[in-house]
C-alpha cells in the first residue's frame, strides 16, 4: 500500500472517531441555549406575574377609595337633605310676614270672606281654612288627605315619591285648596334632587298663577336658584335681584341678596 493511501486512511479514521465529540458539543450547546430560553421565559413569565400583582394592589387601592367616596357622598347628601329641610323651614316661618295677606280659593257659592293662610312651622303645613256647604267641605278633606300623603313622603325624605304624589294631587285638583301648596312643593322635590328645570316650571307657574300667595317669596327665590344650577346666571341674578325688590326688608329678600352677591363675587374670580 502506497503512502498516499495510508495517509487518507488515517485521515479517515481521525474524522471518524472525531465526529461523535464534536456532535456531543453541539448536542450541549444545544441543550444550554434551551435551558437558557427556559430561564429567560421564566423571568418574563416572573415579571409578568408581578405586574399583574401590582395591577391587582391598584385595583384594591381604587376600589377601597371609591368606597369611601361612595360613603362620603351618602353622608354628604344627607347633610344636604338636612340642611334643605331647615332651611326650607326658616324659608316657611318667614314667608308668613314676607307677603301681604293671601286669600284663599273660597270652593263654595256661600259668598264668604276667604280665609288668610296662616304662617308655616317648620316641616308642617297648616290646613286652610274652608267655608261652604257640607259637600265642599267633603271633597277638601279628601283633598286634605291626597295632600298629607304626598307631604309626609316629602318629609321622609322620599323625593321621587312626593313629586309623583304631587303630580297626582295636581291632576286629581288642579284648582283645590291646597294647588299653591302642592305647586311649591313639587318644585321642592324637584330641586332637591337636582331636577332644575322641572322645579323651575312648578315655581314658575305658582307665581304666574297664585302671584299673592304665601309660597310666591319663597318660590320666586328658588326660581331664581334653579336658573343658576341651570347655568343661566344672568336670569338668576335678575331674578334674585327681582327678589329683593319685590320683598324690600324681609327674610327672602336677604337671602335672595347674598345669593346674588356670591354669585357677582363668583364673577369676579
Amino acid at each position: 500500500m502506497s503512502i498516499g493511501k495510508r495517509f487518507l486512511l488515517v485521515t479517515a479514521a481521525v474524522l471518524v472517531a472525531a465526529a461523535p465529540a464534536w456532535a456531543q458539543r453541539q448536542s450541549l450547546a444545544d441543550r444550554v441555549a434551551a435551558l437558557e430560553a427556559k430561564a429567560n421565559n421564566s423571568q418574563a413569565n416572573m415579571e409578568l406575574l408581578n405586574r399583574l400583582s401590582q395591577q391587582e394592589g391598584e385595583i384594591r387601592e381604587l376600589r377601597a377609595q371609591i368606597e369611601k367616596l361612595q360613603h362620603d357622598l351618602q353622608e354628604f347628601q344627607q347633610r344636604n337633605r338636612d340642611q334643605y329641610l331647615d332651611l326650607d323651614g326658616r324659608l316657611n316661618r318667614m314667608e308668613g310676614g314676607a307677603a301681604p295677606p293671601v286669600a284663599v280659593p273660597a270652593t263654595s257659592s256661600s259668598g264668604g270672606t276667604p280665609p288668610t293662610t296662616p304662617p308655616v312651622a317648620a316641616n308642617v303645613e297648616p290646613a286652610p281654612s274652608v267655608h261652604g256647604d257640607p259637600g265642599s267641605l267633603a271633597q277638601a278633606g279628601d283633598e286634605r288627605t291626597a295632600y298629607n300623603q304626598a307631604f309626609d313622603k316629602l318629609k321622609s325624605g322620599d323625593y321621587v315619591g312626593s313629586a309623583q304624589l304631587f303630580t297626582a294631587f295636581l291632576q286629581a285638583y288642579p284648582s283645590g285648596v291646597y294647588a299653591p301648596n302642592a305647586l311649591y312643593w313639587l318644585g321642592e322635590s324637584y330641586y332637591v334632587t337636582q331636577n332644575y328645570a322641572l322645579a323651575a316650571e312648578q315655581f314658575r307657574a305658582l307665581m304666574e298663577r297664585y302671584p299673592t300667595h304665601d309660597k310666591a317669596p319663597g318660590s320666586l327665590l328658588k326660581l331664581g336658584l334653579c336658573e343658576y344650577g341651570l347655568g343661566k346666571v344672568d336670569a338668576a341674578e335678575r331674578t334674585l335681584a327681582d327678589v329683593v325688590s319685590r320683598y324690600p326688608g324681609s327674610d327672602v329678600a336677604r337671602t335672595a341678596d347674598d345669593r346674588l352677591k356670591a354669585i357677582q363675587l363668583g364673577r369676579l374670580r
